[in-house]
């Protein structure tokens, strides 16, 4: 379980209570005024902690999903438009429209920790919507395991992110012409 140093307050009454727990090895810090109940936490599941209003997307989201081998070397999230700049430095910001944000959003078990990142579905309409921005054949990797996954896929949900997405058309003609 992770917790916010208010949270620990109120658990433990003090810093003393805190630091005493460290030293004891029941509780860890894993992050700025962030502690856990287990020594190792992945840093993504630290990150997402940190930032609760903001969603893995892009790169980890593909990686997470086993959709590519290559391992990020940053951590994309996607926040809403009007939301404040992350000033972390192992954070990638995507702002992204207000309308479109929410959709797709599901919670995941990574390594025991729950993550907001975005379902599958939605996931494609990132890949057709940042084509451009991301490495030939990279694109392409990701490409390939759609479509070798698209049976299992829902189709009515990806053509409804299709819909809500800005250049909808470009989407939807990529959509058939890449893809299914």
């Amino acid at each position: 379980m992770i917790l916010k140093r208010a949270e620990c307050l109120s658990r433990f009454g003090s810093d003393y209570m805190i630091q005493k727990k460290i030293n004891a090895g029941e509780l860890f810090r894993v992050g700025k005024a962030v502690y856990s109940d287990e020594p190792h936490v992945p840093e993504l599941a630290v990150l997402a902690f940190m930032y609760p209003q903001a969603v893995v997307t892009m790169r980890n989201a593909f990686y997470i999903y086993g959709f590519t081998d290559v391992i990020p070397d940053k951590y994309d999230f996607a926040t809403d438009r009007d939301a404040s700049k992350i000033r972390d430095q192992r954070i990638v910001q995507y702002y992204c429209p207000n309308e479109l944000f929410h959709h797709g959003i599901t919670t995941f078990d990574y390594k025991g920790f729950q993550i907001h990142i975005y379902s599958k579905e939605r996931m494609l309409i990132e890949l057709l919507r940042y084509k451009s921005k991301l490495p030939f054949d990279y694109y392409k990797e990701v490409l390939q395991h759609y479509r070798k996954n698209l049976s299992n896929l829902d189709i009515q949900a990806i053509q409804d992110y299709a819909l809500t997405a800005p250049k909808r058309g470009k989407i939807m003609e990529l959509l058939q012409m890449e893809v299914l």
